[in-house]
């Protein structure tokens, strides 16, 4: 039986990012299946009463030039995003517009990528929208499906059950109902779940 455990992400969190790409590498190599489970890291950290890493100038140097070491130690092509902070809410909404379209995996892909491969201004909506046609999605009515309450109340949702299982940043996994926080914890969930 494969065995499987959770990912927290947020598309604004290049540790996410990092993270889903190790976990592609895992995913194809090892009997474990990784549940992507979408959240606003925002909204998370306003639960927890806590300030995100990246708004503290000290830590924000550091994150940027540990994320690239990481990226270099493990292969992954990897752009700090000049435009960051990315406006995470309408993407991290279409996470599940996609899923009822089963392409959650496609379009994590390719909006992973162009934040953090490419570089591009995700907070620019026609950007957004030139991404979406290229992945053959039609914008108007993808947008129009992320602004609907059901799709608005499930985001929240997700975040507040994230919330309550203790999870508290992005990239974070559960495993065993273990809670393991940060893009290298990877392991620590794949050998929580073999147990």
């Amino acid at each position: 039986m494969i065995k499987s455990f959770d990912f927290y992400f947020d598309f604004v969190s290049p540790y996410s990012f990092l993270a889903h790409k190790e976990i592609k590498l895992i995913e194809r190599r090892k009997t474990v299946k990784v549940i992507y489970k979408p959240i606003l890291l925002g909204g998370l950290h306003n639960l927890h009463g806590i300030k995100a890493p990246a708004f503290i100038p000290a830590k924000a140097k550091h994150m940027i030039r540990d994320c690239k070491l990481i990226a270099e130690k493990n292969k992954i092509k990897f752009k700090f995003n000049s435009y960051f902070p990315i406006k995470s809410l309408n993407l991290m909404r279409g996470v599940l517009v996609a899923e009822e379209d089963n392409i959650k995996s496609y379009y994590i892909d390719n909006i992973f990528d162009s934040i953090w491969r490419d570089g591009l201004n995700m907070n620019d909506e026609s950007v957004i929208q030139k991404i979406l046609k290229n992945l053959n999605i039609n914008p108007k009515t993808f947008f129009l499906r992320s602004q609907s309450s059901s799709i608005k109340d499930l985001l929240r949702k997700k975040t507040n059950e994230a919330y309550e299982k203790g999870v508290f940043g992005a990239p974070s996994f559960i495993s065993n109902n273990k809670v393991f926080w940060g893009q290298d914890r990877i392991e620590f969930a794949i050998n929580e779940a073999n147990k």
